[in-house]
């Protein structure tokens, strides 16, 4: 039975959800080889700075900052030995988009499976939303991901996923950017925060219940 044809887990209609409980739509993309570069307009005084074996504090510093609007919260509960590991490993990537000495954007890229690499994290302060920085990180992750390595085989497939807790822009940026959306799912999660590592002032556009 193909994804298409699954079962629906929940039936149709509306269903009721706990105080304290969040639903997201994920929407799920992909790509498998890379598409035609696009023109980008001059980014001046921005880079791309990869980040080697992390410390946990400037990384989730970094995190929160991109993700609070969005509440970005997996990075912010998972154990530090688990995340560290993650942050170390030779096959996990890690950038900031910096400007001016100030680390306003995260790019990751996950290699660990090299037949389903994953763009685990894209993002940018809001100071750098429009005027093409999100296009120019874009291609600079595409770059990285299908760039031919001496360290590992090419990459199969590239996925990434988003859900309708991020920006109402995502889903049409990746789809732009060359990804194809291939598969939904409804996550529930707990607020994160409700006695949680965001503050009740985060991400004011989903009311708090």
């Amino acid at each position: 039975m193909t994804k298409s044809h699954l079962p629906s887990p929940l039936p149709d209609g509306i269903h009721d959800l706990p105080t304290g409980k969040l639903a997201a739509v994920v929407t799920y993309l992909e790509m498998f080889a890379r598409p035609a570069p696009r023109s980008v307009p001059e980014q001046p005084g921005l880079e791309l700075v990869r980040h080697e074996a992390p410390t946990l504090d400037w990384y989730r510093a970094l995190y929160r900052r991109i993700g609070e609007d969005w509440l970005w919260f997996s990075r912010m509960y998972m154990e530090d030995a688990k995340l560290s590991a993650i942050l170390t490993d030779p096959n996990v990537e890690v950038y900031s988009v910096r400007k001016e000495g100030v680390d306003l954007g995260l790019l990751e890229l996950d290699f660990r499976d090299p037949d389903n690499t994953e763009l685990a994290f894209f993002g940018l302060d809001t100071g750098l939303i429009g005027g093409g920085t999100g296009r120019w990180l874009m291609e600079h992750a595409l770059d990285k991901a299908f760039a031919p390595s001496t360290k590992r085989p090419p990459i199969k497939r590239f996925f990434v996923h988003t859900c309708t807790l991020d920006s109402p822009q995502a889903v049409g940026f990746y789809i732009r950017s060359g990804f194809k959306p291939y598969g939904r799912a409804i996550e529930v999660m707990d607020d994160p925060r409700m006695n949680g590592p965001l503050s009740e002032t985060a991400a004011p556009q989903i009311p708090l219940i």
